[in-house]
């Protein structure tokens, strides 16, 4: 006779617990490099306003539709200056490089691990009894 496999049954703590966590990791995970540049950027972003002291649309090189989308957008010379003059940073800082590729491979290397585990427990459930 066939022995139908049955899951374990997570609580009602567990799921809060785990739900909280991931809320958590996901937070962390997008605030971290927004503390880390956090300095920097405002110190970036005060030097273009005082640079940006007779703004206009044409010193911003912004043709007539550029001068229409921003006013639509509720924005003025002066404040569409620190937003088309910051350029992004595209630099890679390896020591983050290398942090964020042991996390991704430890997280893998755990799901694997874990998965590894379940599945032979479930085959053993299964099969064993034969």
């Amino acid at each position: 006779m066939k022995k139908n496999y049955i899951p374990p049954k997570q609580g009602m703590f567990g799921q809060i617990f785990d739900t909280i966590l991931v809320l958590i990791l996901v937070y962390a995970s997008l605030m971290v490099p927004l503390l880390f540049k956090a300095e920097a950027k405002a110190d970036a972003t005060a030097a273009i306003v005082a640079a940006a002291v007779n703004v206009s649309w044409e010193s911003l090189g912004q043709n007539a539709i550029q001068q229409e989308q921003w006013i639509k957008l509720g924005y003025d010379p002066e404040k569409a200056a620190v937003l088309i003059n910051s350029r992004f940073d595209y630099s890679i800082d390896p020591m983050m490089l290398i942090i964020t590729i042991l996390v991704v491979a430890g997280y893998f290397i755990f799901m694997l691990k874990v998965s590894d585990k379940e599945y032979r427990e479930v085959i053993r459930e299964k099969f064993d009894n034969k």
